[in-house]
């Protein structure tokens, strides 16, 4: 018989909070959705960060989530899509362009920019 896990949600975006008993491995966008509760999402493959999250209490298991580094993964950050039940859990939504920043930022700005050339003149 499975284990199963108090897992809670805060949806910054909706203004809402969603808790439920989900089971072990379970992946946590999918078993809220089985429940009729929608979360946000994009991809469904770890590799855009619709579904991110910071993790404030417990943790999850993510060896999926390509689309964050390993110092997100770190600092608590996970993918909902991804992300797999392994004790009880406390996240809160974030925004995807704040986790894109934070993954990416620091390479925006960075070089010249030139003009596209027309197809024409090639």
């Amino acid at each position: 018989m499975a284990a199963f896990h108090r897992v809670t949600v805060y949806d910054r975006q909706r203004g809402k909070t969603h808790s439920a008993d989900l089971p072990e491995g379970a992946y946590v966008l999918q078993a809220f959705e089985a429940l009729g509760t929608p979360l946000p999402f994009s991809c469904r493959n770890g590799v855009c960060t619709a579904c991110a999250v910071k993790v404030l209490e417990g943790e999850v298991e993510q060896p999926e989530a390509l689309g964050l580094s390993r110092s997100l993964k770190e600092k608590g950050y996970a993918l909902l899509c991804v992300a797999k039940v392994c004790g009880a859990v406390v996240a809160e939504t974030q925004s995807e362009d704040e986790v894109y920043m934070l993954q990416f930022g620091q390479v925006f700005a960075r070089g010249r920019v030139r003009k596209a050339i027309p197809l024409e003149e090639h």
